[in-house]
């Protein structure tokens, strides 16, 4: 087989333009739909919603005006870390800076738009090589731009920043080691590192197997030199690409759901047994909505990005190339893929084996999956074979899945019901679509695949119905959350004037929001105690759970824990107008209507306790295990939790709490309490976009608390000299001030950054200096050819 890239004039720009336009297609219904009846820009669900379009918007003012901490994340965390995995690294959120922060939210579908368009592009450079027909080619170029895979992760956004990227890097891969040109790998290598380090991880797992199937079939020949070299520009990219990678590890290290690991079993085998079922049919039906559980309800199904479908052909090319190239690296590649999908240890290899369940690598076979398919086809001698064959079985398979929807089972109430699925409609319109495509592409290799012009037929039958299943993916997935978000844009966007004049500016405070939706700090630029976020600070995972609030991927602190409010020196609450009937049924002490606003009601904490105070008694971690976490913030509202040393360290500046205060937790004494930290507030605290700086004035030298998450990022100042950070309250932050006037600076820069920054720098000076060496090298070379 001939491995050096066809002479043909690259078609790279006629697919970027085919699948920007169909993506445009795809989007313009929605997008139509949101102007007139959706208050305004496209908004899709879920994640999309609550993280994505925020997450850009917030991102894109913060970046501009300059920081390095994040007030309006959480309760405060640092910004490289809590964004660098979504979207911090990424060339299409630099790219979105020229467009103010303002206009963000209608950025979203043209950029998703060149995302796509980008990845048929990529996916066009790499496969030409293999497929060798440049109509062919441009098939499985679309194939990907619109897979399962890409549709499926519209709904995190931030993914298809991967799928666009990957395939970039793996050309360059081929470039390197086929054709012996270098200097382009460890751009794209650094450029897919620094674009998203989780994903990158995967990545470098699956180009180890990428090169062992290619040294396996054979299309690899690398001796000790030409490997050497390939590893020099590895490390290169690396070092170029690393900047965030230092300040994410120092992190995620102290972050409890990156360090879950296997035991035993789960290294082998799946808990539920519909997990296998759920994989083995994601390569034949298209997929559901990221947060439905169609066909199975055990197992971990959900936002899983589990999806290999291919549209319109399905996994048929696949089979078909497996069977007929047996010997093919490509073959292997696809063989190693599905043992790793079905063998815990090996999929989570992908994430650093954490035992949390992802698909969310599948995009890498599925590219291969395009070009073995295209492959096929372009093979008239090969595809007669192999392909009804491949058809037949992916048929059977796909029209068995009926049997999940009309099997006799019963309900939770033990009556008779037909089928398993969660909802049969929705089950049959995927089933519909799903054996529609099936149908289509036997009729189409029926009829077509003897005549000219069939990769033409094929390439807009793939395009049409990638709109059509994609129209229908998409309606699946918005349109069920249509009644939830229809206030999205009114509680948000719409809003941040009307909270801006509505709500004081003059001091610190945080909120809370009641009835509404996620990341509303991020709009109001203050920091909101319901916020969804993986990747804050990861002290704040560690408070959290000690005062009752569960804490994984966001932060939603029960109403009824009111203490807690006191404590994180919430103000106001922002109730949604549909929701202020649940509110007052709640019955809480200590709130007051203030205000309202065309979205929200606002009620005022009477017991709010600006930030920054002194307590009188301390208690011991045993004291308060003694009780119950719900109501340990009652406690903390009356003594800091100090650890042995510490409470040597201050020994006489604060009291042991007395055993029978433990009981005390009721509503007049938190009232109580509040008022006696309130006295003992700082005089002056402000939050600042590295920090925060404070004022007192105390008769006596105090440990003052500041309800901030402790971070090693963080250095403090007393007067001008170093002071020591106190981790306090399993998680938050004190420190010691003396008697008299004390000014206090809080500064915080992200750990590791300075460092990894540096290694970046230096790599980038390398990489010019070996690209000036290799310009002049092929000089020397084509002067000494023409003589």
């Amino acid at each position: 087989m001939h491995l050096t890239l066809p002479i043909q004039k690259s078609r790279y720009w006629r697919v970027f333009g085919l699948c920007f336009l169909l993506a445009a297609a795809l989007f313009l219904p929605h997008c139509i739909a949101d102007a007139f009846f959706g208050g305004g820009y496209f908004h899709y669900a879920g994640d999309f919603n609550d993280q994505q379009i925020n997450f850009y918007q917030y991102a894109n003012a913060f970046v501009k005006q300059g920081g390095s901490f994040s007030w309006a994340t959480d309760l405060g965390s640092g910004f490289v870390n809590s964004y660098s995995f979504y979207l911090l690294g990424s060339p299409f959120f630099w790219l979105s800076l020229w467009v103010p922060s303002r206009l963000m939210p209608w950025m979203m579908v043209p950029l998703l738009c060149l995302k796509m368009a980008l990845a048929g592009g990529g996916a066009y450079l790499w496969a030409r090589r293999w497929v060798r027909n440049e109509d062919w080619t441009v098939v499985a170029a679309c194939l990907y731009a619109f897979s399962g895979f890409t549709v499926y992760n519209i709904f995190f956004n931030h993914f298809l920043d991967v799928v666009a990227l990957f395939p970039y890097m793996l050309a360059s891969l081929d470039d390197t080691v086929l054709d012996g040109k270098r200097g382009t790998f460890p751009f794209w290598v650094a450029l897919n590192l620094v674009n998203n380090y989780f994903f990158f991880a995967g990545q470098a797992v699956f180009l180890v197997i990428y090169f062992l199937c290619m040294l396996a079939g054979h299309m690899y020949k690398v001796g000790p030199r030409t490997f050497l070299k390939l590893a020099g520009e590895t490390i290169l990219g690396c070092a170029m690409g690393c900047v965030l990678i230092l300040p994410a590890w120092l992190s995620l290290v102290k972050n409890p759901r990156t360090i879950d690991p296997f035991s035993g079993y789960g290294y082998l085998v799946y808990s539920y047994a519909q997990q296998y079922l759920a994989i083995f049919y994601s390569a034949f039906m298209m997929p559901d909505a990221p947060y439905f559980k169609d066909m199975f309800q055990e197992g971990i199904l959900k936002h899983t990005s589990m999806t290999a479908y291919l549209p319109l052909v399905g996994i048929v090319g696949g089979i078909a190339f497996c069977r007929g190239r047996r010997n093919h690296p490509f073959s292997y590649i696809l063989k190693v893929c599905i043992v790793c999908a079905f063998v815990p240890v090996l999929n989570s290899a992908f994430y650093a084996l954490n035992s949390s369940y992802y698909a969310r690598w599948y995009y890498m076979p599925v590219l291969v999956l395009c070009a073995a398919t295209a492959y096929v086809l372009s093979r008239p001698h090969l595809a007669e074979h192999q392909v009804p064959r491949a058809w037949r079985l992916v048929a059977l398979v796909t029209v068995s899945s009926a049997a999940f929807a009309l099997v006799p089972s019963t309900d939770e109430d033990g009556n008779f019901q037909l089928g398993v699925v969660d909802l049969q409609p929705r089950f049959w319109g995927i089933f519909a679509v799903s054996v529609l495509g099936v149908l289509l592409f036997g009729i189409l290799w029926r009829l077509c695949r003897n005549r000219r012009g069939w990769a033409q037929t094929m390439l807009a039958a793939v395009l049409a119905f990638s709109f059509f299943y994609g129209s229908v993916h998409l309606s699946l997935t918005k349109y069920p959350q249509w009644e939830t978000d229809s206030n999205l844009i009114a509680e948000t966007y719409d809003s941040t004037a009307e909270i801006e004049a509505a709500l004081p500016g003059d001091s610190f405070y945080r909120l809370d929001a009641y009835g509404a939706h996620s990341n509303l700090g991020l709009w109001f630029d203050k920091s909101c105690l319901q916020f969804f976020n993986s990747t804050v600070a990861p002290s704040i995972m560690e408070f959290y759970p000690e005062v009752g609030v569960k804490r994984d991927v966001n932060s939603k602190p029960d109403v009824q824990n009111y203490a807690l409010r006191g404590l994180l020196s919430v103000r106001y609450t922002l109730v949604a107008k549909e929701s202020v009937a649940d509110w007052e049924k709640e019955n809480l002490p200590g709130w007051t209507a203030c205000g309202e606003t065309t979205a929200y009601r606002i009620y005022e904490n009477d017991n709010w306790v600006p930030m920054g105070f002194t307590y009188d008694y301390y208690v011991t971690a045993d004291q308060l295990e003694e009780v119950r976490e719900e109501e340990r913030a009652q406690i903390l509202m009356r003594a800091m939790l100090l650890d042995e040393d510490q409470i040597e360290t201050y020994a006489g500046l604060l009291e042991p709490l007395p055993e029978e205060e433990l009981t005390e937790r009721t509503a007049e004494q938190y009232a109580r309490d509040c008022a006696d930290r309130k006295a003992s507030a700082a005089v002056a605290f402000t939050a600042t976009r590295t920090g925060f700086t404070a004022h007192t004035n105390y008769a006596d030298q105090e440990l003052v608390f500041f309800s901030v998450p402790y971070d090693d990022g963080f250095t403090a100042t007393v007067n001008g000299v170093p002071a020591v950070i106190e981790k306090v309250d399993n998680g938050l932050m004190a420190v010691l001030v003396p008697a008299g006037d004390a000014d206090i600076v809080f500064t915080y820069h992200t750990p590791g950054l300075a460092l990894s920054a540096g290694i970046s720098l230096a790599g980038l000076a390398v990489y010019g200096v070996y690209l000036l060496i290799l310009y002049r090298t092929r000089k020397r070379k084509l002067n000494a050819e023409s003589c």
